[in-house]
């Protein structure tokens, strides 16, 4: 039997993605557990637990997830050391626990699973064909969900674009657009020339995914949905709000260059990020945009934050940015 009770266990709670799925689900009124490897974070209120333990222990997941009527797998290796020989194991984790509580599966999908032959415009039954190792691992690892749906789990995968956020950790925003914990005086952009590139605001998305679990009785047991998030149609619409953010806060206009890709080809062999990097350049070379429409027949609506109020929170949350109370409290300059 299904469980029903108001309990999820989010796995990867320290991350972006986990830790903005902590954050709504509180605020929706869930009970939530969260397994960590490293020393017990501050509480968050009296409804969430953390618990120690290892994604890749099925004991520990087994023993975390019992009682719950959700697991939020957003669990990967840190700095994508041994991705490939650790992903499926963690997931098959997740799996077994899934079926033995009946309990649903959040999954943040992602647009590696596929290759060019799906672009511009892709749908959630867009042929699966990656260019890349990476890429298959994750169809390989959405095989394994839909296979789980059919063993007493059920599944839902919330497909979005890049994700950007005050707290969202390794994304293409705070690791190649701009430098965290500094003035905003230069942009670099990754994207050729007028080719457009999906954004997601990481708060609109674990909304996204809270409003759908609402729901999940009513949702095949597979679910897979695409947010429409925030498109870029021409590579300039990022860069530009992160530019008038950054005015706005400091006066001074930064500059817009491209991304050093070369840098990233000499230093590649011996970064496993950087490799990673280079890998999935295909992604800012053809343009790429989400089909939300069956995501809309569910909800009515995709939840969806303006850019430039979602750019302004990212900058600030990066430290980008000072705050408005911050430059009020501040002590003067000494004159000179």
């Amino acid at each position: 039997m299904e469980n029903t009770k108001n309990t999820a266990l989010v796995l990867g709670a320290t991350g972006g993605i986990g830790g903005e799925m902590v954050r709504q689900l509180l605020a929706a009124g869930w009970q939530v557990r969260a397994l960590t490897r490293g020393e017990t974070p501050p509480p968050r209120g009296d409804r969430i637990e953390w618990l120690r333990g290892d994604a890749l222990s099925r004991a520990d997941v087994l023993a975390a997830a019992r009682g719950c009527a959700v697991i939020v797998h957003a669990v990967n290796p840190p700095g994508y050391r041994h991705w490939g020989q650790l992903v499926l194991p963690m997931l098959d984790n997740t799996i077994a626990a899934a079926i033995a509580e009946g309990a649903t599966i959040v999954l943040p999908g992602t647009v590696y699973n596929f290759g060019p032959d799906a672009f511009p415009v892709l749908k959630e039954d867009a042929p699966q064909r990656p260019l890349t190792r990476k890429g298959a691992i994750r169809v390989e690892l959405e095989a394994r969900l839909e296979k789980a749906a059919t063993q007493g789990a059920r599944v839902l995968i919330v497909r979005a674009g890049d994700f950007f956020g005050p707290r969202a950790g390794n994304n293409w925003f705070s690791q190649g657009l701009v430098k965290p914990g500094q003035p905003v005086r230069s942009i670099l952009y990754p994207g050729a020339p007028g080719v457009g590139h999906q954004w997601s605001y990481l708060p609109d998305v674990a909304r996204t995914m809270v409003q759908l679990l609402a729901m999940r009785a009513a949702l095949p047991p597979f679910a897979r949905f695409h947010m429409a998030g925030h498109w870029d149609h021409d590579g300039r619409q990022m860069t530009g709000a992160i530019a008038r953010v950054a005015e706005q806060a400091s006066g001074a206009r930064p500059v817009i260059r491209r991304f050093p890709w070369w840098l990233v080809a000499l230093a590649s062999p011996f970064v496993a990020t950087l490799r990673e990097m280079r890998e999935m350049r295909y992604l800012w070379q053809t343009p790429l945009s989400m089909d939300n429409a069956q995501l809309l027949a569910v909800l009515g609506q995709e939840p969806h934050t303006p850019l430039d109020e979602a750019v302004r929170a990212t900058l600030e949350g990066m430290g980008n940015l000072q705050k408005a109370t911050d430059k009020k409290n501040a002590p003067g300059l000494p004159a000179r």
